[in-house]
C-alpha cells in the first residue's frame, strides 16, 4: 500500500445548514465546497482543518445508504478517506489480498478518484480511498 495522508474524515449530519452553522460556531470553520452528488443521494461540504479535511454529508433521501446509518447511528463518524497515488492499483492490491471491497473500479468524487473499502476489510471502519486529481471527471 502506498498511502499518503489522511485526506478526510466524513460525519454524516441530519442537517447541513444546522451543521455548517454548528462547525462554523464551535470551531471557526468555513466549506470551501458544498455540493449535491445525485447519483450518491447526498448532499457534502467539506470544512479544511490544516492539511486535511472535515466532510459533512447529509443524506437527500430517505432510502439511500447514509440515510440507513444516519437511522440507525445518528450524527457520527461514517468514513475516513486515505489519498493514495492511484486508487487502481491500491484496489487490485487489496483485492488480491482478499480485502473486501465495496468498489471494484473507482469512481468519480469530488476531488479525484474514489473507491470504498467494505468495513469488514477494515476492522469495522469503512475506509475511502481517494486519489486527487484535476481530471477527474474524465477518469472514471
Amino acid at each position: 500500500m502506498n498511502l499518503l495522508r489522511v485526506d478526510h474524515t466524513a460525519i454524516v449530519v441530519a442537517d447541513m445548514d444546522d451543521a455548517l452553522a454548528r462547525y462554523g460556531r464551535i470551531w471557526g470553520l468555513e466549506p470551501n465546497i458544498r455540493t449535491e452528488i445525485r447519483d450518491q443521494r447526498v448532499e457534502i461540504a467539506f470544512l479544511p482543518v490544516g492539511d486535511t479535511q472535515l466532510e459533512l454529508i447529509r443524506p437527500l433521501d430517505a432510502d439511500s445508504g447514509v440515510a440507513r446509518f444516519l437511522d440507525r447511528h445518528g450524527e457520527s463518524l461514517h468514513h475516513i478517506g486515505i489519498a493514495v497515488d492511484d486508487v487502481r492499483a491500491e484496489l487490485e492490491a487489496l483485492s488480491k489480498d482478499g480485502v473486501p471491497l465495496i468498489d471494484h473500479q473507482p469512481r468519480r468524487g469530488v476531488h479525484g478518484l474514489i473507491a470504498f473499502v467494505h468495513p469488514r476489510g477494515s476492522g469495522g471502519v469503512l475506509i475511502e480511498l481517494v486519489q486527487n486529481t484535476h481530471d477527474a471527471w474524465l477518469q472514471a
